[in-house]
């Protein structure tokens, strides 16, 4: 079965409402409100408002110019192409071409009129904000993202809870049985939810609503450095003592994989930990020198996992109302 989504919707609604509104106040060439409500309508508030700017600013450069050439030179097939050859060049210039396909038919319809006055002027001026109008009054409603978002949050967090548990497994018994599946499947729900996140940012007209988008990237940079610590910490074949302490750590660490800041608690324990290390007899083997050594070079990497969640800021009442779903 196939889905219709609410862009689909907003087209079919917009589409006729348009047309059904230009034909009340007896628009000729009415039809064209239609067309350009279906090229108005976007995925996000934003490129909505950004589509209908350029559309309404391109239109009326196309009125200007073909009032100018189809009134000095006639109205002929070939005087269109000098306006377009004019008209899109300037589009461009003023990065608004993404309104030529809805201009020129306005071009067109100056091209088949009767006469070009003050009457097709205001008729088509009606048709074009009819159209864009109604778009932009259809684009206000952006369904909510926040229980999909939501969802990608608990999903990353549990797969990092996952992995952490492989981690803890494998320093208590040195056995590595696992797949590594929740590997590329956290890289793909990361990029997922990241472009999410970014349409969310799009549907709301102020700048610091962006939680979401700020908290995936910051648990990319940490899924990047879980990446690059798995063959550090598998790469350690003797059963030290210390692998016990890290295994504990990664525990505590495991637990508190949540939206709320508690990467210092982390921290500071992660740091108690290496003085207590530091403080113990000197290694007897290569193996446990080698083994020691590695550990060292994993709990940099969680100083760096650590610190970059400490140093996720966002605004207040944004991650407010993300704690209050969790």
């Amino acid at each position: 079965m196939f889905k219709i989504g609410y862009r689909t919707m907003k087209t079919a609604i917009a589409t006729p409402v348009a047309i059904y509104i230009a034909q009340i106040f007896d628009l000729q060439n009415y039809f064209s409100a239609g067309i350009l409500a279906i090229l108005c309508i976007q995925s996000t508030k934003k490129k909505s408002v950004k589509a209908a700017w350029s559309r309404f600013a391109a239109c009326v450069i196309a009125m200007i110019l073909s009032t100018l050439f189809f009134t000095i030179l006639g109205q002929h097939p070939f005087v269109s192409g000098l306006v377009l050859l004019i008209f899109i060049p300037v589009t461009v210039m003023l990065k608004i071409n993404e309104g030529v396909v809805s201009s020129s038919v306005i071009i067109l319809h100056f091209l088949a009129a009767s006469s070009i006055d003050s009457h097709l002027v205001v008729n088509e001026f009606a048709i074009i904000l009819i159209g864009i109008g109604v778009a932009l009054v259809m684009n206000l409603y952006m369904p909510s993202l926040d229980r999909q978002l939501l969802k990608y949050q608990e999903k990353i967090e549990g797969n990092f809870r996952l992995i952490f548990e492989e981690i803890i497994q494998y320093l208590r018994t040195n056995k590595n049985t696992w797949d590594g599946k929740e590997i590329t499947e956290t890289a793909e729900i990361i990029e997922n939810a990241k472009l999410l996140a970014f349409r969310d940012v799009e549907n709301r007209f102020t700048t610091n609503e962006s939680f979401y988008y700020s908290y995936f990237k910051m648990r990319e940079k940490q899924f990047e450095i879980i990446e690059r610590s798995l063959p550090i910490i598998t790469s350690i074949s003797s059963m030290v003592e210390q692998r016990m302490m890290m295994a504990d750590f990664i525990e505590d660490l495991k637990e508190n994989i949540k939206p709320k800041n508690t990467a210092l608690e982390r921290l500071k324990k992660l740091y108690s930990m290496q003085r207590k290390i530091q403080q113990m007899d000197l290694p007897k083997t290569r193996e446990e020198f080698e083994a020691r050594a590695t550990l060292f070079q994993f709990m940099r990497e969680m100083e760096q996992y650590l610190m970059i969640k400490s140093n996720f800021k966002v605004d207040k009442n944004l991650q407010k109302k993300s704690l209050a779903k969790n």
